[in-house]
């Protein structure tokens, strides 16, 4: 498996099974204080307590101080770790993610055989609009095919190229930020949900509600 597949392998399982548009700029800027915390974010989440597929830990960054990392492990015990950030635009929450490290080999990340390749590797950026944290964390990603379906209708909707099939946001981070408010509460935009919560405690007895979209 490439390096590319590999990256993009990893965040579709993060996402839901869709791959997530990527954008070669972040949907914040520190000079703009949007970056927020909130520690209800922090702790474990599932997608299910009675029998978890995914499982998503956020504790808080040594570095950046304002940011999460997110560690992601699914049943089969493939991990990804993330810096993530929770963004405030107008009173909009949204979750800004790129990799902690990039998968330079995929069976043994602490041996490079290609050294020099690595110079030419750029974390990307993916964001999702965060709908709550409590007592669900709830969010909505915008994917591959939503955004290729909304460029296909409005070409201009947002600063773009397409690699090897695959969009590619390049519009800058003010861009972002109005592209994000305009389509937030597009569900033909955001279309991707995701709906966690907390695991069931250890020998808790009795139902669980499942997940519900």
């Amino acid at each position: 498996m490439t390096i590319k597949k590999l990256s993009f392998y990893c965040l579709t399982i993060l996402l839901g099974g869709c791959i997530p548009v990527m954008s070669l700029h972040s949907l914040f800027t520190e000079e703009q204080e949007q970056v927020v915390v909130e520690d209800k974010l922090i702790g474990v989440w599932v997608d299910d307590p009675n029998d978890p597929e995914t499982i998503w830990e956020f504790s808080r960054a040594e570095v950046p101080e304002n940011a999460y990392k997110l560690t992601f492990t699914n049943r089969d015990g493939n991990k990804g770790s993330f810096i993530v950030h929770l963004v405030n635009l107008d009173d909009r929450l949204f979750l800004d993610a790129y990799p902690s490290e990039l998968p330079w080999e995929p069976e043994d990340p602490n041996k490079v055989q290609l050294l020099f390749n690595t110079l030419f590797m750029v974390p990307v950026h993916t964001f999702a609009v965060l709908e709550s944290i409590e007592p669900r964390l709830k969010m909505r990603t915008c994917n591959d095919d939503d955004i290729e379906k909304l460029l296909k209708a409005n070409p201009k909707a947002v600063r773009h190229t397409v690699i090897e099939d695959r969009v590619l946001l390049t519009a800058s981070t003010k861009e972002l930020q109005s592209f994000a408010l305009k389509y937030a509460d597009d569900r033909n935009v955001f279309a991707g949900d995701i709906v966690l919560q907390r695991p069931k405690p250890k020998g808790a007895k009795g139902p669980t509600h499942h997940n519900t979209r």
